[in-house]
């Protein structure tokens, strides 16, 4: 067996706990979208976070230019990068997913909390984690992303890697289907870019993307089992930090 899908096997029980939370069948009704949303917002936010430093410490981003590791992962990044950060919304206007993501919101009537705009007027991963551990945000979405940017300040670049590659979220589409089919019934344009959204949530960040990420995980960590191994324990403290973000909504409601 391959050290990738070694891996993949090693944390299969904790996707399983994702597949089969309750929160799955959560969201019915607008003010569970809106719970939802409010609560997720930051999940795509520091997202992005972690898709910069990959490219912060796999690529060149200084000057002069030089080469900087393989060409193959520079590839791999750049073009996760350029999906996530330079995608188009349903218009063919150049947008980030987060960016899409908070749009959808204001057209569903969906406020996002305040304390997300200071987070984004952070200027360094310090003064986030200051930040974060000094809000009001609920508990669940404190320690969903002290996880996220403790691991950005701290971890070798591996770990970092199976956190952003197995701590996605390919679950998402299918939670929002109820409200969603609901919605485009009652309100079709109040919904139109939050199923732009999912819909190419599930094209860019699918398949094609699991495949670069994969392909990522295996430059760097080769044939080193030490890697390998920090890097499955990352993945599965990352999905275990996505089932708390998840527990913490439903027992909102």
């Amino acid at each position: 067996m391959s050290q990738i899908n070694s891996l993949r096997e090693q944390i299969k029980p904790y996707q399983q706990a994702l597949y089969k939370h309750p929160i799955n069948s959560f969201i019915k009704s607008q003010s569970d979208l809106t719970l939802f949303m409010q609560h997720h917002v930051f999940a795509v936010w520091d997202f992005m976070s972690l898709v910069k430093k990959l490219q912060a410490e796999l690529t060149c981003v200084s000057q002069p230019w030089v080469p900087k590791g393989s060409a193959e992962v520079r590839f791999l990044i750049n073009e996760i990068v350029l999906g996530e950060e330079s995608d188009v919304d349903q218009h063919g206007v150049i947008i980030s997913h987060f960016e899409l993501y908070l749009r959808a919101m204001k057209e569903l009537s969906i406020e996002a909390s305040p304390i997300l705009g200071e987070f984004l007027q952070a200027t360094s991963i310090e003064e986030i984690l200051q930040k974060v551990a000094a809000s009001s945000v609920a508990p669940s979405i404190k320690q969903f992303l002290t996880f996220t940017f403790e691991s950005i300040k701290n971890r070798p670049i591996e770990e970092i890697a199976a956190i952003f590659t197995f701590g996605r979220e390919d679950l998402i589409p299918g939670m929002f289907q109820l409200i969603v089919d609901q919605l485009k019934q009652d309100a079709p344009k109040q919904v139109e870019t939050l199923v732009y959204y999912l819909e190419r949530h599930i094209e860019v960040d699918g398949d094609h993307h699991s495949q670069l990420a994969y392909q990522m995980m295996e430059e760097l960590c080769g044939t080193d089992a030490d890697k390998w191994q920090r890097a499955t324990n990352a993945a599965i403290e990352s999905l275990q930090v996505r089932k708390v973000l998840w527990d913490g909504i439903v027992t909102m409601c």
